[in-house]
């Protein structure tokens, strides 16, 4: 099959034509995302992100151009890869030392522990409404920074920018109110 004829089967909805295009490219495509992430992913996710790239193929074939379905891979590759790599690298886990507890199996240890978790929820209620719920979902829902964003009707940015701050409010309560293991 030519990649003229395989781009204008594929917008007639042929999957043998987008299966020709994935055995075609998908070492390019790999290659470039592999790239970008380097080592801070996974191959696993390498995968992930090329079949993201050939499923974004599929739903723009009407717009895709003869000529240039190379470049327009390597394109999307690369801006799917960075989004990749920039999301991973901004949803980090809330830092572990404010809530990391020590094990504690005696009834002091048991209390101490009772008081920590008291303390970190009055901090978190303490929060502002908009920026609880957002540091909620994110924390204690696992709802990504993306999904948090769709959802609130604000900017990706504007959510890393009130996790960070809600992290900066919480641990400064608590450092306040005696958490010695919060500092």
């Amino acid at each position: 099959m030519r990649e003229e004829r395989a781009i204008k089967e594929l917008r007639r909805g042929s999957e043998t034509a987008l299966a020709w295009l994935i055995d075609i490219y998908t070492p390019y495509v790999s290659a470039i995302i592999r790239q970008i992430v380097g080592k801070a992913m996974p191959p696993s996710d390498v995968e992930e992100i090329t079949a993201d790239v050939f499923v974004a193929l599929w739903n723009r074939a009407s717009t895709l151009r003869t000529a240039s379905v190379k470049s327009w891979l390597g394109t999307v590759a690369r801006n799917t890869a960075l989004n990749r790599l920039r999301t991973q690298t901004h949803d980090l886990p809330l830092e572990e030392d404010i809530l990391l507890l020590p094990d504690t199996d005696t009834p002091e240890g048991q209390v101490e522990k009772q008081e920590r978790t008291q303390a970190v929820r009055e901090a978190v209620l303490a929060m502002e409404v908009p920026d609880r719920e957002i540091f909620l979902r994110h924390y204690y829902y696992g709802q990504s920074v993306n999904t948090i964003a769709n959802e609130m009707g604000l900017s990706v940015s504007n959510i890393k920018i009130r996790l960070m701050r809600g992290r900066e409010k919480l641990r400064g309560r608590l450092t306040e109110g005696g958490c010695r293991e919060c500092k």
